[in-house]
């Protein structure tokens, strides 16, 4: 939960600037991405396996350029 306490004349839209900061670090924008649709675990699982495939296939590539 995030919490803002509004400083001594901080003006409302310094105040929902740092609101919207608190939201992104925290990672409620993220979480809400995530659960505005069903994500069959299949899905899940086959998106993580992507996601490492490229980064693998990114690092070889870097490895063999800096050879």
């Amino acid at each position: 939960m995030v919490k803002l306490i509004l400083h001594e004349g901080e003006t409302v839209q310094e105040a929902v600037r740092r609101f919207r900061k608190l939201c992104e670090r925290s990672g409620i924008k993220k979480e809400m991405r995530r659960r505005e649709s069903y994500e069959k675990p299949s899905e899940v699982n086959r998106r993580i396996r992507l996601r490492a495939e490229r980064r693998n296939e990114h690092l070889r590539k870097m490895a063999q350029e800096s050879k």
